[in-house]
Order: C-alpha cells, then structure tokens, then sequence
C-alpha cells in the first residue's frame, strides 16, 4: 500500500509539472496565470546579526542593507550578547551572517593555542580550524583591536608608552574591561602570560562603551580595554598603549557565515562591502555614532551609496 500512495503521488507530481510547463511556455496572456517570479523572490532569507555594542550593529546594518541592495531579504538581530553567546548561534544556523573581528574569533572561540598574528596567518588559521558548518568571507582592510588604555595623566605619571611598561606598577592599578576580558587570552590572561602583569584589580564594565569610558575618565579603573577605532580616545585624550608582544593580534573586520545558509549572491555583496572598507571609512563612521549621536542606518546608507554598494 505505501509504494502504491508514492507511485500515485509521483504520477500526480508528474502530471501538475506538465501541465505548469504547458501553461509557462504558453504565449497566452490570461490575467490568472501569475507573473514569473523576479530572480530576487527566491534568494535566501538571511539573519544577520550584532553584537551588543555600537560598531558591531553599524557594521551588522551595513551588510544588511548591502544584502537588500541585492533583492535579498534580511532579518536583523542585532544586540544580541558576547562572543560567547553569539557564536554558537552561527554555528548552529540561527545567525547567517555575523560581523566578526577574524584575531578575536580565533583566539577566543576557535584556536585558543594559536600564534598567528598577521591578518593571512589568521585567516590561515580560521579556515583550518573553523566548524565545518562555519566560513569566514573575504577580510576588510578596517581593524579594530582591544587596547590597554590609560588617560594621558596616568601615562605622563608613569612614563608609558607600551603594555611592558605597565610592569613596575601594574600592581597598584585597577584595569577595567567587559566581563570575558578577565579569561580571555587577548585580554587577562594574555597580559600575564606575555608581559607578567598582575593589576591590583579587575572591574568589570561593558565592552568599551560609555562605562568603560566614564571609569577611565572618573578613575574607577586606570586602564582599561578600550577598541583602537573608539572616537573617545582622540576625544578625551586618552593614550593607547603599543603592544609589541602581540598580545592583540589582525583584528579584521569580516563576515562569519554559517557555510550553507549563503549562496553566491549574498558571497559576493558582502565581499564586495570588505573589499571597500577601511580603517578610516570606520574611524568616521564611528565618529558620526558616538559623537554626532546619528542613527546607524542613516551612517550605513551613507557609506554604501558613496562605497556605489547601494
């Protein structure tokens, strides 16, 4: 009896498809046949997500809309949590699309051991070890990395120029940061491993946001992890230590996508985005954000009509 329903389903599919192929080659106008579907109904649904904090969801919008630009339907979902929570959402299909720094998403999820440093050593690195149901899309040449930041009173008391100077009195600082920097290896446990410092203390804040800030400039916390493409270091005259042991290492901006939730249409109009951002098209945007306090969709609009992407 079941091979019989399937034999008779096959027929009746075989038949409906006939009759569709006669009516589509059909020359006739009737006003109830429907039009052909535009080529941009049948692309993917994507998800693409961001982080909690304000250059991921720029940076999230950017691809969205650039996707739009193409006919592709996107959701948005945005302010979603740290690394460690949004990376297995990628993984497991729920997020298409993810912007992603390629240094941090290999040294915090994927290769923990890792010493790749360059933006193709870590890209080497990522492709090798990533999930088989994850990819890494083309890098942008914009970078944004954490950085141990101290205003310039503490830099001028201390005389500091790079992290390693931080070791004579590392001890009597408190260093501030977003929770997962205290188990990071580019964050804590790096800064002890790589250049021996042991602060007086950990104050948990929110990832370099106006918290962060406030705590640097109220001196709650006398260093803290700020992002090297943050607008209120230039602002506030804060100074960003060098790091010459790499402890912070290629921090490219790049898409995270889940492998089989991308067709080559969505590859291409995100490549396309990397292909054209820079450090100083997302110092600007920045900018525009924190200090002009403008509406990232308008700032992302703004960037891929002048990119030619929208």
């Amino acid at each position: 009896m079941l091979m019989s329903h399937i034999a008779r389903g096959a027929a009746l599919a075989l038949t409906a498809t006939l009759a569709l192929s006669a009516c589509s080659s059909s020359k006739s106008s009737n006003p109830l046949q429907p039009a052909p579907a535009p080529a941009s109904a049948t692309a993917k649904e994507v998800v693409v997500g961001g982080s909690n904090f304000y250059e991921s969801k720029l940076v999230g919008e950017i691809y969205a809309q650039a996707l739009e630009a193409k006919g592709i339907k996107v959701i948005r979902k945005f302010d979603i949590g740290a690394r460690e929570v949004y990376y297995g959402q990628v993984q497991s299909g729920a997020i298409t699309v993810m912007p992603e720094y390629n240094g941090a998403l290999l040294a915090t999820s994927v290769d923990k051991t890792s010493t790749a440093i360059t933006t193709d050593e870590v890209d080497a690195a990522l492709k090798a070890k990533l999930p088989a149901t994850l990819d890494i899309l083309d890098p942008s040449a914009a970078q944004d990395k954490d950085s141990v930041t101290v205003t310039k009173e503490t830099a001028a008391k201390y005389n500091l120029k790079t992290i390693a100077d931080l070791a004579p009195v590392a001890k009597t600082l408190v260093i501030g940061g977003p929770p997962e920097f205290k188990t990071r290896q580019q964050g804590l446990v790096g800064l002890q491993t790589k250049y021996g410092l042991s602060f007086k203390g950990f104050q948990p804040l929110d990832e370099a946001g106006p918290i962060s800030i406030a705590g640097l400039k109220s001196g709650r916390v006398q260093a803290a992890d700020i992002f090297s493409t943050d607008p209120s270091i230039a602002k506030n005259g804060f100074v960003s230590l060098d790091d010459p042991k790499s402890i912070f290492t290629a921090q490219n901006v790049l898409p995270l996508v889940y492998k089989s939730g991308v067709t080559p249409a969505i590859t291409a109009a995100l490549n396309a985005v990397s292909a054209k951002l820079t450090q100083a098209d997302l110092l600007a945007m920045d900018g525009k954000i924190v200090n002009d306090k403008a509406d990232q969709s308008t700032v992302a609009k703004a960037w891929l009509t002048q990119a030619g992407l929208a």
